[in-house]
């Protein structure tokens, strides 16, 4: 069984003999994803290839639909997949035993190090129902959260925490930033510095803050972030 939120290899692992569950929104561009390559070609331009490589549709055959809150069983093992958009409509985060995995709703850590970083690419973001999802993940009081970004951790309350309090600075950040036009490079360069003096103002080493830029580039945060206030979703 693979459980894909985005598509990925999904294709490939399917030709391979694996079994795809996806949530409802997103099922439609694992048989046909010419659509979605072509969305995101448009954000992502000449960077497609180097950042996803190649798309291939999921057979339909090998495709299932899960639902929120509906366990998937393996064997002996279950599943629950908890409907989490925010960071992007078609986000589930599963839930087996004692362990929460939260995808990128939660945040995306290194372990080691006691510091978070809220991704927020185009083209879904959503502050507000970001917000809901990290409440029903604190409601499901698991004692262990999974992030996509990296590792298993026990201190939930705390990771949980920090990503309302990267979405709210974010909300802060936007209201600053964006009332004047301002170019996306330029939005970039605001946006990536006000991070990274975030990050060096607790102390974090020079090494540390450019491995949390390759785990989550800050550029693509301000392009979520803009495309987010263009929308109108402007906090407040």
């Amino acid at each position: 069984m693979f459980t894909a939120r985005n598509l990925g290899a999904a294709g490939w692992l399917a030709t391979q003999g694996a079994e795809i569950y996806v949530h409802p929104i997103g099922a439609p561009h694992m048989l046909h994803p010419e659509k979605l390559i072509a969305s995101a070609t448009r954000i992502y331009g000449d960077r497609m290839q180097t950042l996803w490589g190649d798309f291939l549709p999921v057979p339909e055959n090998k495709l299932h639909i899960a639902n929120d809150g509906e366990g998937i069983r393996i064997g002996s093992a279950e599943f629950i997949p908890h409907n989490t958009p925010g960071h992007a409509e078609h986000h589930f985060a599963y839930q087996f035993e004692e362990i929460v995995f939260c995808g990128d709703v939660g945040g995306v850590r290194i372990p080691g190090y006691q510091y978070l970083r809220v991704p927020m690419p185009p083209p879904e973001l959503n502050l507000e129902r970001w917000k809901e999802s990290v409440a029903k993940l604190r409601a499901l009081k698991s004692p262990r959260i999974a992030p996509t970004h990296f590792g298993i951790y026990d201190d939930v309350d705390w990771q949980l925490a920090e990503v309302e309090k990267g979405l709210d600075s974010a909300a802060r950040w936007m209201e600053q930033s964006m009332q004047n036009e301002t170019s996306i490079e330029e939005l970039r360069e605001s946006f990536t510095k006000w991070v990274m003096d975030e990050g060096r103002a607790i102390g974090l080493s020079e090494d540390v803050v450019k491995a949390y830029e390759v785990a989550n580039p800050l550029g693509m945060s301000a392009d979520g972030l803009l495309r987010y206030w263009k929308k109108g979703k402007k906090p407040g």
